[in-house]
């Protein structure tokens, strides 16, 4: 069917399986594959009547099991693996599903775009819907924040927020982490916040660093303003703020007979790295929540499928990440991608991958020849 009808529109969703695909065909019918690496189609059943393509639709994947969400005028309608099942109906009639709240706009024209907004700290979900020219926020009550839009935009949820994608800019809309909130909220007596200003005060050589500090102290809440401090730091992405965070931080420290360095290093060390591949020049603009929940070797996954083998191995070597999970996996991806350049001889090709690799422990030869083999180079497999 995918075949004869031409693809009207397609969604990339992710499970436990991978990243999956689904597809609305020209017949509109809905197909899907959980997993893109190994592609098979499974045909979802078919929405009675559906003679134009839905309003709008979503892909669910949860507990292994996907659906397909769609709306067809005022109705919404679930598809799973074999049945087609109506949720709500027009009029208000609500069959499985679950009213969270009711918002009414201010506005008759339907909004262009709607995405969830994920809320790592409070664990709810906010609705971002975007006009032309405007941005809504609506949460679980009955307020809304709204944003003006210099240019014509488009949103792309996130694990832990909205980007919002224009011409000439890129946004991002999230939920301001609690060590954030409690630092910089104005008049802010909290101990990270008191921690802040004593260190700027310390700068200027001001008795007030005094005042501050020994306020924390009474309270016995030196530890958790350098914790507080720390915490906020890793979440900013002005590196100046980053640095007047990890320097109030540092200034805490010093009074600490005992507080563990381990935690300040690592937020060191990770902000460093996101700063690097956040550069325009590299641009991969990673929260760090993305980071965290990533892993280092999803983010070197990135930079080797952009080619960007240099940055890669310098960020393993200052991580002092292990060999095999490290500068040795990335060689191996460089030696395979210069194995299928056309524009080298098999002698320059061989002896390229010779000088860079050498000995290097946990790189496989034998996987770089196959894949010389598989690009019609035999001399160069030889070679190899």
């Amino acid at each position: 069917e995918v075949l004869q009808n031409r693809v009207l529109e397609a969604k990339v969703f992710h499970t436990e399986y991978g990243t999956g695909v689904a597809i609305l065909t020209g017949a509109h019918r809905f197909s899907l594959a959980t997993n893109i690496d190994d592609l098979k189609l499974r045909r979802m059943p078919e929405v009675p009547g559906l003679q134009k393509p839905p309003s709008c639709w979503a892909v669910l994947s949860q507990d292994r099991v996907t659906i397909v969400l769609l709306a067809v005028g005022q109705d919404l309608y679930l598809l799973d693996n074999t049945s087609c099942s109506i949720v709500v109906r027009d009029q208000g009639t609500r069959g499985t599903a679950e009213k969270l709240c009711e918002f009414h706009c201010s506005t008759r024209t339907p909004p262009r775009q709607m995405v969830w907004c994920l809320r790592p700290r409070s664990r709810q979900r906010a609705l971002v819907m975007a006009w032309d020219r405007q941005l809504m926020v609506v949460g679980n009550s009955t307020e809304s924040i709204q944003f003006v839009l210099d240019e014509d935009s488009h949103l792309v949820p996130e694990l832990d927020g909205v980007r919002i994608l224009s011409r000439s800019t890129h946004e991002f809309l999230h939920e301001i982490p609690e060590a954030s909130q409690e630092i910089f909220r104005i008049a802010s007596m909290a101990p990270g916040a008191l921690l802040l200003e004593a260190q700027k005060e310390y700068e200027k050589e001001s008795q007030k660093a005094d005042e501050y500090l020994r306020e924390i102290k009474d309270q016995q809440l030196l530890p958790d303003a350098v914790s507080q401090c720390i915490e906020a730091a890793g979440y900013e992405h002005e590196p100046h703020t980053q640095k007047s965070l990890l320097r109030a931080a540092s200034f805490g420290k010093c009074f600490l007979d005992r507080f563990p360095a381990e935690s300040f290093v690592r937020v060191c060390q990770e902000l460093r790295v996101l700063n690097a591949i956040r550069d325009y020049q590299i641009g991969i603009p990673l929260t760090f929540t993305q980071y965290k929940r990533r892993t280092i070797e999803v983010l070197l996954d990135r930079l080797v499928l952009r080619r960007l083998y240099p940055l890669a191995i310098r960020i393993c070597e200052y991580l002092r990440l292990p060999e095999t999970r490290g500068v040795s996996r990335i060689l191996a991806h460089w030696a395979c991608y210069k194995v299928q350049q056309k524009d080298k001889s098999d002698e320059e090709v061989a002896q390229a991958i010779n000088q860079k690799l050498g000995d290097t422990p946990g790189i496989s030869y034998a996987e770089i020849a196959a894949r010389a083999y598989d690009c019609g180079r035999t001399e160069l497999a030889i070679k190899v």
